[in-house]
């Protein structure tokens, strides 16, 4: 059997590959599978190489490339390699938008949300990581304008910045709420002006010299469980609780500038903040603090 007995017709070819004589048409038309020769009436004549380069163009089709994508192959414009990597890069992010719309979904099957609160988890959730860390520098940035570049409060700035560069590939519902959630917060112009005070009175010079007067584990441990016990902190037990904490002696004047101080770097919704971050970032949360100082100012405001 010499060449010319091998040449087919597109009406042959549709016969041995299955496709429609105008889809093969079609990719003759774009150069993918062009024809070998033509008859002596023009017509199309393929050599048995087109029923190879038509089952690629399935396989590629099937794997969800486009035309100009499967002609640029067939072409040798690029290889299947890099095609295949490209796909994967977009199968990925494909996967991500749906794992993040599954978690929404969950949670608004949890919370009975209505469809504005729906629309806005969507649209919330489906922020870029470069936005999402924009939304959270503008916030900081409002707050610690103006204070030093070096020191703790720059310090704290920094740890406030720190989101994750993506949500996880497969967001718990608690990630996207724990989003969702800090995004209310940061937008709250009550808790934006209390961060701030927060961050000028820890920049202000200390008039307080050597150690400090507590020690921060000993509010957590004495005071945390003088707390759970419901012990009341103006009581003979509440000072003996907080005789563990300070000095029994500490001078009535100095309970009360304490307790002011004490109760200006505590706060419910601060606290909260440090959470989400944790959550976002994946780490298990920590047990409130917040309680604990807030028996501990009350304590000393009773001796004070």
């Amino acid at each position: 059997m010499n060449d010319r007995d091998r040449l087919l017709t597109i009406g042959q070819l549709a016969d041995r590959t299955g496709l429609p004589v105008r889809t093969i048409r079609f990719w003759s038309d774009i150069g993918a599978v062009p024809p070998t020769c033509r008859s002596a009436g023009g017509y199309r004549l393929y050599d048995t190489e087109a029923l190879a380069r038509l089952d690629l163009v399935r396989t590629l089709r099937d794997l969800g490339l486009d035309p100009d994508t499967v002609r640029k192959v067939l072409t040798r414009q690029c290889s299947v390699a890099d095609v295949a990597l490209a796909h994967v890069r977009a199968l990925d992010t494909q996967i991500r938008s749906l794992q993040l719309r599954r978690a929404v979904l969950r949670s608004i099957a949890r919370q009975g949300s209505t469809p504005e609160e729906m629309m806005l988890m969507h649209r919330l959730a489906r922020l870029s990581a470069q936005e999402r860390q924009r939304m959270i520098d503008e916030f900081v940035d409002r707050a610690f304008e103006g204070l030093e570049s070096q020191g703790p409060a720059a310090n704290i700035a920094e740890r406030m910045r720190r989101l994750p560069t993506e949500l996880p590939d497969d967001p718990g519902t608690e990630q996207v709420e724990a989003w969702l959630e800090l995004t209310d917060l940061v937008g709250d112009a009550g808790f934006q002006e209390r961060v701030r005070e927060m961050a000028v009175a820890g920049a202000a010079p200390q008039e307080r010299s050597g150690p400090p007067p507590y020690d921060h584990n000993a509010v957590l441990e004495h005071a945390g469980t003088a707390v759970a016990d419901g012990v009341d902190p103006g009581s003979r037990e509440g000072g003996a609780v907080l005789d563990r904490i300070v000095d029994p002696g500490l001078p009535a004047a100095e309970c009360a500038r304490l307790a002011d101080e004490v109760e200006m770097f505590t706060d419910h919704r601060v606290e909260r903040y440090w959470q989400l971050i944790g959550v976002l970032n994946g780490r298990p949360p920590a047990p409130p603090s917040v309680p604990a100082f807030e028996w501990f100012a009350a304590a000393l405001r009773a001796r004070g």
